[in-house]
């Protein structure tokens, strides 16, 4: 092979390894170059059963709480931590996560609290969930629940987010909370009833959706043989002597429906 044309071949490989080379700098650069967050996706799991929360709110929670925010921010010094200890902390919002994604992307996912029960007192009240902790009212939705109203035994604070402080205040909670799960465990119970007022003196009423009658139930015990009798008064008693016979039908003792016209 002539002279010249080693040469050109040499000249040739030397430039295509320059531009290797050049080529592998610049895409190592760019692999070192620290990937930022250009968005957030947030996505509430459970927004079809309750709306209490929406990605709009958890936006502007972060956005007014994040210390030195998110957008622009190198993904790995997004306090991830942080931003789940700023949503948990909300009333109406059991659980989240946060984290980071390839795409660039601030992921969060939310989950809220499912409450079983509604407490109003007055113009104020809160909702009780299944293990008997309790949260505020939410001004931009409303969950339908049972509701109970009347002299509720809780002294709870407008606002207030967590269990009652008295095991007493516990104990009653939790027969309430149960007996409307045991509510909502039945079809006919939970279609006929709507609401539960606690007396003065303690004892609970039940108010059907329908018709004028009032079941003074008592205290939140014995629940099957208080029921039994209420299907047993539905079944026979109204039956026989009509929707409109009596306005309180007192199911407390033993064996014994007492039905009274006024």
């Amino acid at each position: 092979m002539p002279r010249i044309w080693k040469h050109i071949i040499n000249i040739a490989f030397g430039a295509l390894l320059v531009c290797v080379l050049t080529g592998a700098y610049f895409l190592g650069a760019a692999s070192r170059r620290p990937i930022r967050c250009k968005g957030i996706a947030i996505t509430v799991t459970d927004s079809a059963m309750n709306r209490f929360i929406t990605p709009h709110e958890i936006r502007k929670y972060l956005d007014e709480e994040l210390e030195g925010g998110y957008l622009g921010v190198k993904l790995d010094s997004i306090d991830l931590t942080r931003i789940e200890e700023i949503l948990d902390g909300k009333s109406a919002i059991h659980k989240s996560e946060a984290y980071t994604t390839k795409d660039s992307m601030l992921n969060v996912t939310v989950t809220q609290k499912k409450p079983v029960v509604r407490f109003q007192k007055g113009s104020k009240g809160f909702y009780a969930v299944e293990d008997c902790s309790l949260f505020p009212l939410q001004s931009t939705y409303t969950s339908h629940v049972m509701v109970v109203d009347g002299y509720i035994p809780l002294k709870i604070e407008h606002g207030y987010l967590g269990k009652p402080d008295t095991e007493e205040g516990c104990r009653w909670l939790r027969d309430i909370v149960g007996m409307v799960k045991y509510i909502n465990s039945s079809r006919t119970w939970q279609s006929k009833i709507v609401q539960i007022t606690v007396l003065q003196d303690g004892n609970l009423v039940l108010i059907p959706r329908e018709g004028q009658e009032r079941f003074v139930f008592g205290q939140p015990s014995d629940l099957d043989a208080k029921f039994d009798k209420m299907g047993l008064y539905y079944k026979s008693i109204r039956e026989e002597k009509g929707e409109d016979a009596y306005k309180t039908v007192d199911l407390r003792y033993d064996g014994q429906i007492v039905c009274r016209k006024d």
